[in-house]
């Protein structure tokens, strides 16, 4: 049956509070935002790249020496990309703390609420201290502060868990999104101060990308019922949707490399070496093309089988398509920096629309599909 905790009442018995309804109502409205979000910051954070705008801010977290924000002239259009960029990581971590709280609140009530607050009142302090002891030793403060800071999350997870009774799986996801945001603010100042290093970079990036895909599950699950759960689809079904999965994953790495390697370094002055990007640019098709093929021979088999994932293969193989017509076209046009940022933002939508396929593999074992 339906949990009603996080589903919408289907009849007046079973609906809940009102209180319940409209706590039920925020939860969803926020875990679409973060979604969004996550979605957004990866086209902002393109933006940076695509308009040399890595450098903008030439520091961290501060944008100059002696400001948060851009004051210079020579700054320019830059720096006002640059730290929009960080202005949305700002946001982004605002719309998961929404998420996680919402969560707790509905699994935990005020106990693991209460809980999750003392321990972000913790890391907070403890982020200031060590921030102040590495100022004193002369060493970078602001990375360490972060890694106290996440270390705090972590132990906070730990607890929540062993607090949490029932919807686990939604309590991991939110607090895995919220540490996913915290550890890519952190390697986003690791990338400033090495200079836009493309493999730094290139991390940075798939990070945002498989946060995109943990807020595509979150919202899969909210939506679930809880329970146990059995396969939906035959093993050699299952088995071909990992081997996409794989396929996916080395098309992701490669472009992930060939933009590296090729002219939108991020700044004008610093520069790629390492690995021919016309190559690569090739090598980067292969398996997106065997990625096509294999999305293609799922989807035809599901609606001919009539399997559970079947509607969201359909929402894959659209995407896979539009995403392969983009690339040869940015391919042809010489990589045009509005042609590569949809790119790049269609990667991330692909792997999402992966990721509910995935879960839909399996299917409550009381489900009457």
């Amino acid at each position: 049956m339906p949990d009603t905790s996080f589903a919408s009442p289907t009849n007046a018995q079973d609906a809940p509070s009102t209180h319940a309804a409209l706590w039920g109502r925020a939860l969803r409205i926020f875990a679409w935002l973060s979604f969004l979000a996550q979605t957004i910051i990866i086209g902002t954070g393109g933006a940076v790249r695509l308009t040399g705008s890595g450098l903008g801010c030439s520091e961290w977290p501060l944008c100059t020496p002696e400001s948060l924000v851009p004051i210079y002239a020579d700054q320019g259009i830059h720096g006002i990309i640059e730290f929009g960029n960080r202005v949305m990581t700002g946001v982004v971590g605002i719309i998961a703390l929404a998420v996680l709280l919402l969560v707790l609140a509905r699994v935990g009530g005020r106990r693991l609420v209460f809980s999750a607050l003392r321990f972000a009142a913790s890391g907070i302090v403890a982020a200031g201290v060590v921030f102040l002891i590495m100022t004193l030793i002369g060493l970078p403060a602001t990375p360490f502060a972060m890694g106290a800071l996440l270390i705090t999350v972590i132990a906070a997870i730990v607890r929540s868990l062993r607090l949490a009774t029932e919807r686990r799986d939604l309590v991991i996801l939110a607090w895995l999104v919220l540490a996913g945001v915290v550890a890519q603010a952190l390697v986003g100042g690791i990338t400033v101060l090495t200079g836009l290093n493309p493999f730094i970079v290139g991390f940075h990036y798939v990070s945002s990308l498989l946060l995109v895909c943990v807020t595509a599950a979150f919202l899969v699950r909210l939506y679930s019922p809880a329970g146990p759960r059995e396969s939906a689809v035959p093993k050699w079904f299952t088995i071909l949707t990992h081997v996409t999965g794989l396929a996916l994953a080395v098309t992701i790495v490669f472009g992930v490399l060939t933009t590296g390697s090729g002219p939108h370094s991020g700044d004008a002055d610093v520069l790629r070496h390492g690995f021919d990007a016309t190559v690569l640019a090739h090598v980067h098709s292969w398996p997106g093309y065997i990625l096509a093929v294999l999305v293609l021979a799922l989807t035809v088999s599901a609606w001919a089988l009539r399997l559970e994932p079947r509607r969201w293969l359909l929402v894959l193989v659209i995407a896979i398509l539009v995403q392969v017509a983009v690339g040869v076209w940015q391919a042809r046009e010489g990589l045009p920096p509005v042609l590569v940022g949809i790119h790049m933002v269609l990667a991330s939508l692909s792997a999402a629309a992966y990721t509910v396929v995935v879960l839909h593999l399996k299917k409550p074992v009381d489900s009457q599909q």
